[in-house]
Parts: structure tokens; C-alpha cells; sequence
């Protein structure tokens, strides 16, 4: 397994990182010895794993889960890496579920809110120490910033927020500057956000997730990803699956859908056309994702997650499995993949 720098940062990762938000109890609530397990194959399948984590998930739990199974499996600091997306705090449950991601998350015992500014991130990366119980952060981001922009309900209070976001980013220089993290980033869903901030701040890394897939790779975002392997950004993409739709969940970047609407029948029909096409060239769909979300120039990584075991062996694997060409062209002459996608080499 080959580990590449992760842009400029001096950090190198490989093929895959592992993701925590089924610690945290995402879609399903496992056993702490589940948990356990999952990262005990982490390790016995990669040399130097990279997780990364969130204050969101589980509203701390994943953290609080990571920071544990790390400690009963004997990892020492040095012999593991951890990227911590700032900008969600645990608060006290006061309903009955949380009340971010509603039906997303289960049997949380805590809340989390959003808490971005300056002395916000700083508190996040506190409570975020602490809950890792001695582990801290090499990585560190202002997470889902999108979404604390989408709060706002005129321009005027958007620029507000957008200003909260700058101010997280200075906390964040100055923990690098104070030698407490390695590397500064950003995660986010919608990829305009990262471009925006792009503008204003220097990164060092960049996350996208349910942007960057087989199913959709936008000509404006693939031009924003060459800028920022241009600029030694650091580039890793996650939730190539689309949240699980595109390997055959019901989530559809993390909301559940049905074919009622025409863009969730032509959702269903691309991946029905996409299931015969794997089958056809026996290929699974989910080796076929990730190989395409590594295409692109600069994404040295893959950021996976898996509520099963079993299954890390197969999504390691994945990320060295090889796709034949004749498949790319088949999915382009279906129209599946863009027919302008220059990565492929057909």
C-alpha cells in the first residue's frame, strides 16, 4: 500500500481513511465491542491508520468510542493518525432524539450544536481533546461550514456567519502556529463552500463529501480540485457512496429516499443501469466508486466507513483494486459517467 503526502503538509496517509461516524452510531447503534473490533481490523489491515472523526457524530460519541477502543487496543500516540472536524460541541439531550440529523442517529445520550467562531473552535478542539481521553489531532478543519451558512435567513446574516467561519480559521492557524496540530483543512458537503473559503484562507487540506463521484463530478468542481492540487491543497474525498445509495441503501446523502420525485426515479434508474453494468463485467459497485473517486489528480485518499467488521478488509482492498477501462467506456457510452470526465484515459 502506497502512503502518500497529503498536499504540503509533510503528513502522509494512505489509500484510505477510515471514518468513525459509525461509532457514533450512525443509521444503527453497535455494541462497544463491535466498535472495538472495527478498529482493532483498522490496524490489522493498514500499518499507520488515519481516522477521522467529528464532534458531530453522535453528538461526541464517535470521538469519546475512538478514544477508548485506541486505549484498550494498547495504540501509543505516534502509531496512529487523527483528523478531528471542528465545529460541533456536546450539549445536554433535552428531546427525545438530537436535534441535528433527525433520524440519523441513534440511541445518542447527548446533543450537539454548531459553535463557530473563534473561541468556538477553540472549545471544540478542547472538548474534542478530552473526549479522545489522551489521543489528540494531527488534522484539524472547520466542519460542515455550509451548513452554519445555510442558518442564515438574509445575506446580511450569511456574511455574519461567513465572518464566524474566517475568525474559526484563525483559532485554527493558531494552533498550528502553537504546534498543537500539524495541518489545517476543511470538510464539507456543498464543494462552494470550500472554494469560497479557499479564497480567503490558506489550506492545507480539503475534504469533500457526496460531491466528487461516479454518479456526479461536475466540470466547475473537477476545474477547483485541478486549482487546488495546482496550489499543493491536499485533496480527500468521502461519501463517494453517496451515503449508501449508490451501493444500495436507501439514504441518499444521508436523507432516505424513495422514487417519488423525477429526480429520485432517474437517482434509482442510474444505479439500476449502474448494478447491471457492475454485474455484467463483475466488478463490485463499491470497488467501482472508490476507483473513480481516485481518479482525479491530488485525491490521495479515500475516507471510509463501515458499521461491519468484516467489511474493513473489503473496503481496504478496494482502494487498490483496479476497474478496466472497457467498463469506463461502457458507463460513459451509457451515459452514466459525463462524457468531458478527462481522468480516465479512454
Amino acid at each position: 500500500m502506497e502512503y502518500k503526502n497529503l498536499g504540503k503538509t509533510g503528513i502522509k496517509v494512505p489509500p484510505i481513511v477510515f471514518g468513525t461516524s459509525a461509532l457514533g452510531n450512525l443509521y444503527t447503534a453497535l455494541s462497544n465491542d463491535t466498535k472495538l473490533d472495527i478498529v482493532k481490523q483498522c490496524f490489522n489491515n493498514v500499518e499507520k491508520p488515519v481516522f477521522d472523526s467529528a464532534g458531530k457524530y453522535g453528538a461526541g460519541l464517535a470521538l469519546e468510542m475512538l478514544g477508548k477502543c485506541l486505549k484498550e487496543l494498547g495504540v501509543k500516540p505516534g502509531e496512529v493518525s487523527i483528523s478531528n472536524k471542528l465545529g460541533w460541541i456536546r450539549t445536554e439531550l433535552k428531546t427525545s432524539e438530537p436535534t441535528f440529523e433527525k433520524g440519523v442517529w441513534m440511541d445518542l445520550k447527548n446533543d450537539a450544536i454548531q459553535n463557530i467562531s473563534y473561541d468556538g473552535i477553540i472549545t471544540c478542539f478542547e472538548q474534542g481533546n478530552e473526549l479522545l481521553g489522551g489521543y489528540t489531532p494531527q488534522l484539524v478543519s472547520v466542519h460542515d461550514p455550509d451548513e452554519y451558512i445555510a442558518t442564515g435567513k438574509t445575506e446580511k446574516e450569511k456574511e455574519k456567519l461567513y465572518e464566524d467561519i474566517v475568525d474559526a480559521y484563525k483559532a485554527l492557524a493558531d494552533l498550528k502556529a502553537q504546534g498543537k496540530v500539524k495541518a489545517v483543512g476543511i470538510g464539507a458537503k456543498n464543494w462552494k463552500i470550500i472554494q469560497k473559503v479557499a479564497k480567503d484562507i490558506q489550506l492545507d487540506w480539503a475534504m469533500f463529501a457526496n460531491s466528487m463521484t461516479i454518479m456526479s463530478h461536475p466540470d466547475d468542481l473537477l476545474g477547483f480540485m485541478a486549482d487546488l492540487n495546482q496550489n499543493g491543497t491536499g485533496i480527500i474525498n468521502s461519501a463517494v457512496f453517496h451515503a449508501g445509495f449508490l451501493t444500495g441503501g436507501n439514504f441518499f446523502d444521508y436523507v432516505k429516499i424513495q422514487p417519488d420525485s423525477d429526480i429520485n426515479k432517474a437517482r434509482f434508474k442510474w444505479r439500476e443501469d449502474f448494478f447491471n453494468l457492475c454485474k455484467k463485467y463483475n466488478i463490485l459497485p463499491s470497488v467501482a466508486c472508490v476507483n473513480f473517486a481516485l481518479t482525479v489528480p491530488g485525491v490521495v485518499s479515500i475516507s471510509l466507513n463501515t458499521s461491519n467488521p468484516k467489511r474493513v478488509k473489503d473496503n481496504v482492498d478496494s482502494v487498490v483494486a483496479s476497474v478496466p477501462s472497457e467498463f469506463y467506456a461502457e458507463m460513459v457510452k451509457l451515459g452514466l459517467i459525463s462524457k468531458n470526465y478527462p481522468y480516465l484515459g479512454l
